[in-house]
């Protein structure tokens, strides 16, 4: 019985890659040219701190759909027009917004209160409105409901078309002001001293939000607009910091998570097909939350990195502070255990770790001796604390008591510029290791 389901499904799925079904092809042509448009716009949205923002538009949008249902029926045309109803949305969305913004210029409110406001009445207007249309004639059945949770399986080649017409624009409006909007996104207060109109350009942006956010009613439907926006674009942000390659992941991860929805849904008997977009767009974003370059994993495998080069750096300076204070070329794992008040066990891996690096090696009796790049390595520990040390002593006015920890968090970090610039500050030869400031016997250290 299992089996017999699962290849039904197969074969289902099959058919819809193959769009083997006229209707498939223009159902996955919409979603697809939305996805693209979605993600494209959506990453400016995020970078802008303005995510609430498109969640506000979509439920706004609801009254426009019944006020524009409505008047074509007074005026003699069928309620039902989809380029009417989501001019109707549109208009909306955009009245949504210049409330918002009077209320963020004219109020003290904060953001979050806007929005909430903003969200609430259009949303409640919208409900009243549609309860009305219902007790029409001819309201119950105008399928307005489906604006509500979206129905992409009925998209008609007339709907696709004008999905990919209005997502073609939005993606060539981005590409031509990418490097303003770019500007708007990251420093406003510098692109307005270029004199690029900051203000045309923020209601350029919201205009096109708010063109998705329509477009997006008749897949996903105005509850579910929102994720197409938002999930791709931070999906994006955890694989770059480049603003051109998130652009790009965004707009990628929109039109496949969009294209592979609507596969699924296609192949599953009434599965609709904008939750199960919205759940594969999903998908995507928690296993680059997970493996993204700047995921949880990669985070926690970096951190890991950086404790292990921490450690080899302060085991590597131990021995060279012992055995500048010794006047010896060994260190005994005895001194070295009370030099850095580690445990037996600590002190055993890290030293593992330097031997099979090759900074360290073993001599007789257990005694432990720095290798030739093991004792320039060290040199350089040491002169990078103590020249972090000295700036602090100097123009900190830090007392020399005190700035051995703050240079122990920071030695690792020093690259070649700042080593050198703090070399002139403090005129220390280039190379040298200056001697410390403070008596380094015996400290313990943690």
């Amino acid at each position: 019985m299992v089996g017999a389901l699962q290849s039904d499904w197969w074969d289902a799925f099959l058919r819809a890659l193959l769009l083997r079904d006229a209707n498939t092809i223009w159902v996955v042509f919409g979603v697809l040219s939305l996805g693209i448009a979605s993600g494209t716009v959506g990453a400016f949205l995020v970078l802008r701190r303005r995510a609430l923002t498109a969640d506000a538009i979509s439920h706004a949008t609801l009254p426009g759909i019944a006020i524009a249902f409505m008047v074509m029926l007074a005026v003699g045309f069928s309620g039902k027009s989809l380029v009417g109803l989501l001019l109707g949305a549109y208009l909306a969305g955009l009245a949504a917004m210049v409330v918002l913004v009077l209320i963020r210029r004219t109020t003290h409110l904060q953001d979050d209160a806007a929005i909430g406001i903003t969200l609430s009445v259009f949303f409640g207007v919208g409900i009243c409105l549609l309860s009305f249309v219902q007790q029409l004639p001819t309201g119950n059945a105008a399928g307005l409901e489906t604006f509500i949770f979206g129905k992409a399986a009925t998209m008609l080649s007339a709907d696709a078309s004008l999905i990919g017409i209005a997502s073609l624009f939005v993606v060539v409006v981005v590409a031509l002001f990418f490097k303003e909007l770019g500007a708007l996104c990251f420093d406003e207060g510098w692109a307005a001293a270029r004199g690029w109109p900051v203000l045309g350009l923020d209601f350029m942006l919201t205009g096109l939000v708010v063109l998705v956010t329509v477009l997006a009613i008749q897949s996903v439907g105005l509850v579910l607009a929102i994720a197409l926006l938002i999930i791709p674009a931070s999906t994006a942000m955890l694989w770059s910091q480049r603003l051109s390659v998130v652009v790009l992941l965004s707009a990628l991860m929109g039109g496949f998570g969009a294209w592979l929805g609507a596969m699924i849904s296609a192949s599953i008997p009434r599965m609709p097909t904008g939750p199960v977009i919205v759940l594969v767009c999903a998908v995507l974003f928690f296993a680059s939350l997970l493996f993204g370059r700047r995921g949880v994993l990669q985070r926690w495998i970096s951190r890991a990195a950086l404790a292990r080069r921490v450690d080899r750096q302060h085991l590597l300076r131990a021995c060279w502070e012992i055995m500048e204070q010794d006047g010896g070329s060994e260190v005994g794992l005895d001194r070295l255990l009370h030099w850095r008040s580690w445990s037996r066990r600590r002190v055993g891996v890290v030293l593992r770790r330097c031997v099979r690096g090759g900074l360290l090696e073993r001599g007789d009796g257990g005694c432990i001796r720095f290798t030739e790049s093991g004792r320039r390595r060290a040199t350089q520990v040491v002169r990078n604390h103590r020249l972090w040390e000295a700036y602090l002593i100097h123009h900190a006015d830090i007392a020399p008591t005190h700035v051995d920890r703050d240079a122990d968090a920071i030695e690792h970090v020093l690259d070649a510029d700042l080593i050198r610039s703090l070399e002139s500050v403090l005129g220390t030869a280039a190379g040298a290791v200056p001697s410390s400031p403070h008596t380094i016997g015996g400290e313990g250290r943690a």
